[in-house]
């Protein structure tokens, strides 16, 4: 299989699994990965997902090119074009508010790049190297790179990194803010794990009107974010959730979320 898919506790761990080939995505992985991200999206029973690369060489290197550019060039088979990006339709147009962490373990160039871009929070090991490197090959970033890499990190910096299309080290990708933290290789799983376990703790649907409200926000003027941004507060007040919170904080003990 392409990707592992694991549901524990209210996590969803989703791993692509092709190490012999840098856990490039081929079109069958392509499928396979959007049905995981579907899945995890539509079940209410999951909080938070991560995402991570099989082995310690790779998290992704991009598009399985002899899959994938028939199928982007339009010389595919009939019937086997799609047009979700190649990398599981989560780069493309896909809307879920519920927080994305990428646990990058390796090199992560092209499409999985972009993968990583199109996650909430970015984790990676020390050994991770990054590139946008299109532009070498007479191509440009086509599953998200031209749009979301300019939101993330300064301008000057983005161009850089998809004009040059050298790679970047871990520590400089933390230095322009296109991480939130470097880790020993060891410990990437378990900091990670931390990471959920916090986000865990959190309430559920705050979590996802906090991100829609930023996210959404981006593209509008600030009165209109601010209007956005009242609107999903007092969708809040009504939820069981919004209860507890202050009910746990008066009685002094951890608020019991149930994402309702």
């Amino acid at each position: 299989m392409g990707i592992l898919y694991e549901k524990r506790k209210r996590v969803a761990y989703i791993t692509i699994n092709r190490p012999e080939a840098r856990n490039a995505i081929d079109l069958d992985t392509s499928q396979e990965l959007q049905e995981a991200w579907r899945d995890f999206r539509d079940d209410d029973g999951l909080w938070i997902a991560v995402i991570t690369g099989a082995g310690d060489k790779a998290f992704c290197s991009g598009a399985d090119l002899k899959s994938l550019i028939p199928m982007l060039t339009g010389s595919a088979r009939s019937g086997e074009q799609r047009d979700d990006g190649g990398f599981g339709g989560v780069t493309r147009g896909f809307e879920c508010w519920k927080p994305m962490i990428a646990a990058v373990n390796g090199q992560c160039f092209a499409g999985g790049f972009e993968i990583m871009l199109s996650c909430d929070l970015r984790i990676a090991s020390e050994n991770a190297v990054f590139g946008l490197t299109e532009v070498r090959w007479g191509i440009i970033p086509g599953a998200g790179g031209t749009q979301r890499l300019p939101r993330a990190i300064p301008i000057a910096k983005a161009m850089e990194i998809i004009l040059l299309a050298e790679p970047i080290s871990a520590e400089e990708a933390y230095r322009i803010g296109l991480l939130n933290k470097v880790v020993p290789q060891a410990e990437l799983m378990n900091e990670v794990e931390r990471w959920t376990a916090t986000l865990l703790e959190r309430g559920p649907l705050a979590l996802r009107a906090a991100k829609q409200a930023m996210l959404q926000g981006l593209n509008l003027p600030l009165d209109e974010g601010l209007k956005l941004e009242q609107r999903l507060f007092r969708g809040l007040l009504g939820t069981e959730d919004a209860r507890e919170g202050p009910t746990a904080f008066a009685q002094k003990r951890k608020p019991d979320f149930k994402g309702k």
